[in-house]
């Protein structure tokens, strides 16, 4: 079984981290997935996601805190 790629944002300004999530939620092929990491709960992202892309993605913790979180976003199969 492959891993999913992780996209660790922890080191990166503030103000790039959203455009590269979304670079790579929309990278992504129906069916795949990637684990976000990030130093805080993305909870804002969450409702950004579900507001642009409402039943067409899933969100999945895999860690919560409290120094790292790790989210799976996948884009589901068709």
């Amino acid at each position: 079984m492959a891993t999913e790629p992780e996209l660790d944002v922890r080191t990166k300004p503030h103000g790039q981290r959203h455009e590269l999530i979304f670079g790579s939620f929309n990278a992504l092929s129906p069916g795949n997935a990637f684990v976000l990491v990030n130093d805080h709960d993305p909870k804002p992202l969450y409702y950004q996601f579900n507001a642009q892309f409402e039943n067409s993605f899933s969100w999945d913790y895999l860690e919560q805190g409290p120094d790292v979180w790790r989210v799976r976003i996948g884009r589901p199969a068709s």
